[in-house]
């Protein structure tokens, strides 16, 4: 039993217990009132999600380096461990993500912008990035799993980067309302949705040992 309590998905359970219960006390905005919470959950799931895919291209960098350049060989291995792991971490992000998405476009904007183009985008790189995760799990090839951890993420932020804004103007609203209490709410469940995806990554290195 003190197994299951230590465990990593047990602590990333009770994190999202605390996630949820912060959200529901989120501050509220002046256009889109107690709505806009939805709104923080579905900002900070996404920027997990990009972060552990950075991550995972990182390490996989690191690993690939490791495979050339021989003061780098002793991170190699735990460089292409941890990019299967983070790189598993981001996409379960960011399929959560989209469901989180389509509930505030329905709560703020009384519908569904299917065709706005970055939830497009968002919707193809989910279903290409459970095909890559459950083919690289299935090769099962360490370097192969860096590299199209690597190319991912260079993939997904080119493309996002060049995509239009309608429903996402830029640069964050957030963090540009000038509100202290929004940005620190924001920031603080950023924290708490990073630390859920520290211990799901802690979680998928036991899996792989």
């Amino acid at each position: 039993m003190s197994r299951y309590k230590n465990s990593p998905l047990t602590r990333f359970f009770v994190v999202l217990a605390f996630i949820v219960l912060l959200a529901l006390f989120g501050p509220e905005e002046k256009s889109l009132g107690s709505n806009v919470r939805i709104v923080y959950l579905h900002g900070a799931w996404v920027m997990t999600a990009e972060a552990a895919f950075a991550a995972a291209g990182l390490a996989g960098l690191l690993g690939l380096a490791g495979m050339v350049f021989s003061p780098l060989r002793r991170f190699q291995a735990a460089a292409h461990a941890w990019s299967a792991a983070l790189g598993r971490t981001g996409i379960v992000f960011w399929i959560t993500y989209l469901p989180l998405s389509l509930w505030a476009m329905q709560a703020n904007w009384n519908g569904l912008f299917l065709a706005e183009p970055r939830f497009r985008l968002a919707l193809t790189f989910a279903v290409v990035g459970v095909l890559l995760q459950v083919g690289l799990w299935l090769l099962s090839l360490p370097w192969l799993t860096s590299a199209g951890n690597l190319l991912f993420i260079i993939i997904l932020r080119t493309a996002f980067s060049r995509a239009q804004n309608v429903m996402h103007p830029p640069p964050s609203p957030i963090f540009k309302s000038g509100l202290g209490n929004i940005i620190a709410f924001f920031v603080a469940l950023n924290l708490l949705t990073w630390l859920a995806a520290w211990f799901l990554t802690l979680w998928w290195r036991e899996r792989d040992h």
